[in-house]
């Protein structure tokens, strides 16, 4: 097979038009999720939650949340493993899932997860039972009857019910079936999948390597492992070379050849077009760090700085925050990694702009 020879532009060109953040904006929520396969869920919501803020990275403020929502409450979107997913792709998780628990792997921490299940295996009946009889419920409603306390040196250390049930999801018993405000509401996971055939592994690992490769772009092959979501394709797509970038890559020959137009976009810190950052560096050269863990003092960009993307471009980073009790969204600084020109600096106001005005929030620049 032909390897393909790649420029870096050619590159980062695939890369953003896969993630639908060139100029032709799309046009439905559900499209979006759909091409990009996943919405991620994370708690931090400096200006909005992840999964709003990607969509409105796409969709602009035609975007509501209450679409979101209302798909999530339709079980058109389903919510798995943190994930955001389109319904009908939980047939390319269930038989993997109905494998479980399986050997434990070569990893010390598959075996404790492995025996610590099997010690409280009573535990996980009485879950099932409850809500089979009662379900959905948050966690806090369902019994702790474990033997074995869950061992950890950070939070989870002691959360026996809800590790429990994150272990349950992985073998198909369980599944959220809505939220009630922060709280996850569980339910056996044959009362909230879907009832469509189930695709055999190793054909659905195929299917996940190639859809993942659409909504990517450009990947590599093999890479670390990444327990939820992986970042490699396997053999999808066909075999390329960028210029300048050690290594081959696999490229959705789809995207090859195709007229770009790119445009301005803010993007969050968990975005998929950047959230690989040894990528993100090898193809875009661009330098980023989420540094809301770090001490103020030490930070170079902001707690929550959003990435700016113009064209094919990753060019600086947005410090902004939204404050909601005051009505503001508060910019605090605009870091160029190369210097704005004016058309540049144009469009990125105008999508700082329409970034208030979706929040609605009023704008407050620096002086």
């Amino acid at each position: 097979m032909t390897v393909h020879e790649l420029s870096r532009t050619e590159a980062r060109r695939i890369a953003v038009r896969a993630q639908l953040l060139d100029g032709s904006r799309p046009d439905e929520m559900l499209d979006v999720v759909r091409r990009l396969t996943l919405l991620q869920i994370d708690p931090t919501a400096a200006i909005a939650p992840n999964a709003d803020l990607v969509a409105w990275s796409r969709l602009g403020s035609s975007y509501s949340p209450a679409d979101l929502n209302a798909a999530l409450e339709n079980r058109t979107l389903l919510e798995l493993r943190a994930m955001i997913r389109p319904s009908e792709d939980l047939a390319l998780y269930r038989a993997e899932m109905a494998e479980r628990p399986g050997p434990a792997g070569p990893i010390s921490w598959q075996a404790y997860r492995r025996d610590w299940v099997r010690a409280n295996d009573a535990c996980r009946l009485d879950i099932l039972d409850r809500l089979g009889s009662s379900g959905p419920l948050p966690s806090r409603d369902l019994p702790d009857t474990c033997k074995v306390p869950w061992k950890s040196t950070g939070w989870t250390n002691n959360r026996n019910v809800t590790q429990l049930l994150e272990i349950m999801v992985l073998r198909g018993e369980v599944a959220i079936a809505g939220r009630r405000g922060r709280d996850r509401l569980w339910d056996l996971a044959t009362r909230v999948y879907p009832d469509d055939p189930v695709v055999p592994v190793d054909e659905a690992l195929r299917i996940r390597n190639e859809r993942r490769l659409c909504a990517l772009g450009i990947a590599r092959a093999r890479g670390p492992e990444c327990p939820v979501e992986p970042a490699d394709v396997g053999d999808a797509g066909e075999p390329a070379v960028v210029e300048g970038v050690k290594g081959t890559w696999r490229v959705d020959p789809s995207q090859l050849g195709r007229p770009f137009s790119g445009r301005a976009a803010l993007l969050s810190p968990f975005d998929r077009l950047i959230h690989e950052r040894k990528r993100t560096v090898e193809l875009f050269e661009f330098d980023y760090q989420l540094e809301m863990y770090k001490p103020a003092a030490n930070r170079r960009w902001g707690y929550f700085a959003l990435p700016i993307l113009y064209g094919d471009r990753l060019v600086g980073k947005l410090d902004a925050t939204a404050d909601r009790k005051a009505g503001v969204l508060q910019v605090h600084a605009i870091h160029e990694d190369v210097p704005f020109t004016r058309t540049v600096t144009a469009a990125i106001g105008r999508e700082i702009k329409d970034l208030a005005q979706w929040l609605g929030l009023d704008l407050t620049l620096p002086h």
